[in-house]
């Protein structure tokens, strides 16, 4: 089974966690995919720039100096560190944004209500599935980051959620895919606060009951239903487990 793996700022947050996280990357065993976001540390280096960040309801607005920020971290340093701490575990890792061996390509989203600057929205047709598929198979383990490119020499911000469901769902159609959300929650709790109320396995059904409960709500909506949507899509199943956890039995299991 081909495992996708997304790890969150959370983690990325922390060099300890981070590091331990990657150890035990590295010791999961048969063909894999890591899709990394960014943290806080983009907000941390534009602010030690002068240059103030900009968020609506969670989503960072990108104009071109952020742009220029958030590549080099995520593209750049993050990426880049990462890749190397999975070449000492012994996991020969391909550090990648969007725009190399053309990957993942997407197009700016359109203006709105709200004009989010360079952030890229990203299909099934964008995805490299063939190039992929070829490092792959190789042996190679891609390291995407949150960086993606519209063919026209612009680069994108793009959510690594995004990013992680869609490269899932493309490469089912060749793969038996598990996609699995490491964070830094166990999985999905029906009280935030208390690891106790861990609920191990959701459907669809269960998943609009604890909606409608309020269990669910804000940032995850988004995540589980793209979680649901790649499922209905071919992915075989998908997780949401703590990041110190990933190779444990303690998560939710989505189906």
């Amino acid at each position: 089974m081909l495992k996708i793996i997304k790890i969150g700022g959370g983690i990325i947050d922390n060099p300890n966690e981070l590091t331990q996280f990657l150890k035990a990357f590295s010791e999961i065993e048969g063909p894999k995919v890591l899709v990394h976001g960014g943290g806080k540390g983009a907000s941390k280096m534009l602010q030690q720039l002068g240059i103030e960040p900009k968020m609506v309801d969670g989503r960072r607005i990108t104009d071109q100096p952020t742009l220029d920020v958030v590549t080099g971290l995520y593209a750049g340093n993050l990426n880049k560190s990462i890749v190397a701490n999975l070449q000492e575990f012994g996991t020969n890792a391909v550090g990648l944004s969007g725009a190399d061996g053309n990957v993942i390509k997407g197009s700016k989203r359109p203006v709105k209500t709200i004009d989010y600057g360079f952030v890229g929205d990203i299909s099934l047709d964008g995805i490299n599935v063939d190039f992929l598929q070829l490092l792959i198979d190789n042996g190679f383990t891609p390291v995407l980051c949150a960086i993606t490119h519209d063919g026209n020499s612009q680069l994108l911000n793009t959510n690594a959620d995004t990013i992680a469901s869609t490269v899932a769902e493309a490469l089912a159609v060749k793969n038996e895919v598990q996609l699995n959300f490491c964070f830094d929650k166990i999985g999905v709790l029906r009280d935030v606060n208390d690891d106790s109320t861990l609920i191990p396995v959701i459907n669809k059904e269960l998943y609009q009951e604890l909606k409608s409960e309020g269990v669910i709500f804000e940032g995850m909506i988004p995540k589980l239903d793209n979680a649901f949507r790649v499922i209905e899509n071919g992915v075989k199943e998908v997780t949401l487990v703590h990041a110190n956890n990933i190779n444990g039995e303690i998560k939710t299991i989505l189906c």
